[in-house]
C-alpha cells in the first residue's frame, strides 16, 4: 500500500484496516523503523512523539524540535517513550540530528495515512494541493503535497505529487489518496484543475467538472436547456467584504445523450458576486455532471458539495502557510517536506479537536487561562492537557489526562521566553 512519490520506496506501508480505534502510540508502532540497527539509541516511536509534540507547541524547523526535545522537563520525556539512562533512569531526549534522519527517512504515505483523521461519518472529502516554496533545491522543484480533508475540517490523508506530473494524473493513479476507509472520489466542481473526493458509486465519482480540460464536455452542458429547468435552489450570503448569491439548477440527462460514464445528473451553479466596498459586480458559471440521482442529491445539496472544496484552503493550506510558515520552511531533504507537513497537520487536527477554531490562537493559549482548565479533564489547570489531550495513551506510555506533551508543567514555565516551543523559529 506504500506511497513513496519522489523516489523509489522500499519500506512497505502499513495497512489500515482496524487502526481506528488505536491510539497514536499503537498506529505509529505499525510503521516500520527505516533506521539500522547499529548505534540505534532513541526508540522509533519516541523520536516520532517528539517531534509531534513540538509542532503541536509551535514548532517549525528540526533545530526548533530539536530545541523543544533538550528543554522538554523528565515526566513529559518519560510519557513520550524517551530512553531511560542510568540507575535513576535520567530521560535523555534525541538530539536534532536524530530528529532530521529519522523524519527524513519515515515512509510519509504510511505516516499520513496512519495520523490522518478517520472520514467515516464524513459526507464529503475535498482534495487539493499546495507547493512547499522552500523545499526547492538546485534543480530539484518544490514538493507539492496533494491533501484530502473532510467537510469539517480534519485532514485525512496526504501524498507527494511525482515529479514531471500533475495533481489529477496523481489523483487518478490506483491507490492515490485512498486509503481503505470507505470513501469514493471525483473531481472537484469548483475548478477543473484540482481534484475533489466525494462519496459516490461510480469509479468516476459524483461530481465532476464539465470545463477545462474538458472542452466538448464543457460545450455540451452548456447547450442544456437549462432554462427549462425548475430544479433549482438559491443560496445567499454576505462576508469578507462581498454579498454573493449562488443559482444552482440540476437536471437529469440520463436520455439527454451526453455520452459521459457514470452521468446521471448534471448542474449549472451561478454566482453573482457584489464587492460591498466598490459595487463591482461578478458573475461566474459553472457546469459539473454526477452520478447521483435527483433522489440522491438535490440542487442544495450539489451546491453543497461544490461549496465543501473550498474548506480545504482556509482550514489547512492557509493555517500551515501563516501559523507553520510552511512556504518558508527550508527542509528539503529525503521525504523531510512531506513528513514535517503531515506532522503540521497532524497539529491542526489536535488543536480543532479540543476546540481551537484559531490554530494560531490555541498555540498562543497561556496553559493557565479558564478556558484551558475548563478543557482538561483533570482537577488542576497546570497539567495543561487542552491541546493534545489523550494523545499518547497507549501501552508503554502514560494514560489519561495527564498525558500531556505541551509547555505548561511548572518547571516549563520558569524557562526563558522561546523555550520550550511557544512560537519559536
Amino acid at each position: 500500500m506504500c506511497r513513496q512519490s519522489a523516489t523509489v520506496c522500499l519500506i512497505k506501508s502499513p495497512a489500515l484496516d482496524g487502526v481506528a480505534g488505536l491510539s497514536l502510540v499503537e498506529r505509529l508502532r505499525l510503521l516500520p523503523d527505516p533506521r539500522r540497527r547499529r548505534g540505534m539509541r532513541h526508540p522509533f516511536v519516541a523520536v516520532l512523539l517528539v517531534a509531534t509534540a513540538a509542532v503541536v507547541a509551535g514548532a517549525r524547523s528540526y533545530a526548533a524540535i530539536g530545541q523543544w526535545a533538550a528543554n522538554a522537563p523528565q515526566h513529559t520525556l518519560a510519557r513520550l517513550g524517551a530512553r531511560g539512562t542510568g540507575a535513576l533512569g535520567v530521560r535523555v531526549a534525541p538530539s536534532a540530528a536524530t530528529i532530521r534522519r529519522v523524519i527524513g527517512l519515515v515512509c510519509p504515505g504510511g505516516l499520513a495515512d496512519l495520523t490522518g483523521a478517520d472520514p467515516v461519518g464524513s459526507d464529503s472529502i475535498a482534495v487539493d494541493g499546495k507547493a512547499a516554496r522552500g523545499s526547492r533545491h538546485g534543480t530539484s522543484p518544490a514538493a507539492h503535497l496533494l491533501a484530502a480533508m473532510t467537510g469539517d475540517s480534519r485532514t485525512v490523508t496526504q501524498l507527494r505529487v511525482p515529479d514531471k506530473t500533475n495533481e489529477i494524473t496523481c489523483f487518478a493513479a490506483p491507490g492515490a489518496l485512498r486509503p481503505n476507509r470507505g470513501h469514493g472520489h471525483g473531481r472537484c466542481p469548483s475548478h477543473p484543475a484540482r481534484p475533489c473526493a466525494l462519496p459516490g458509486r461510480g469509479e468516476e465519482g459524483p461530481l465532476r467538472a464539465g470545463s477545462r480540460p474538458k472542452p466538448e464536455l464543457h460545450r455540451r452542458l452548456r447547450t442544456l436547456p437549462w432554462k427549462e429547468v425548475t430544479a433549482r435552489r438559491y443560496d445567499r450570503e454576505t462576508g469578507h467584504g462581498r454579498k454573493e448569491t449562488r443559482v444552482t439548477r440540476a437536471l437529469t440527462v440520463t436520455d439527454l445523450g451526453l455520452d459521459f460514464p457514470h452521468a446521471v445528473q448534471a448542474a449549472r451553479i451561478l454566482r453573482h458576486r457584489t464587492n460591498l466596498k466598490t459595487g463591482t459586480i461578478s458573475r461566474q458559471t459553472i457546469y459539473a455532471i454526477t452520478d447521483l440521482t435527483s433522489h440522491q442529491a438535490s440542487p442544495q445539496r450539489l451546491g453543497q458539495l461544490a461549496r465543501s472544496q473550498w474548506i480545504i484552503e482556509n482550514r489547512l493550506h492557509f493555517v500551515r502557510d501563516t501559523t507553520f510558515a510552511e512556504e518558508a520552511s527550508k527542509i528539503r531533504t529525503g521525504y523531510g517536506p512531506e513528513n514535517m507537513a503531515t506532522l503540521r497537520n497532524l497539529a491542526i487536527n489536535t488543536l480543532q479537536q479540543h476546540g481551537h477554531r484559531n490554530i494560531a490562537a490555541g498555540l498562543r493559549q497561556p496553559p493557565t487561562s479558564p478556558s484551558a482548565a475548563r478543557s482538561t479533564s483533570s482537577a488542576s489547570p497546570d497539567q495543561h492537557t487542552h491541546k493534545i489531550t489523550g494523545l499518547c495513551n497507549g501501552p508503554g506510555v502514560a494514560a489519561g489526562p495527564r498525558a500531556f506533551l505541551g509547555s505548561g508543567s511548572p518547571e516549563m514555565r520558569k524557562a526563558p521566553p522561546g523555550i520550550p516551543g511557544r512560537g519559536f523559529h
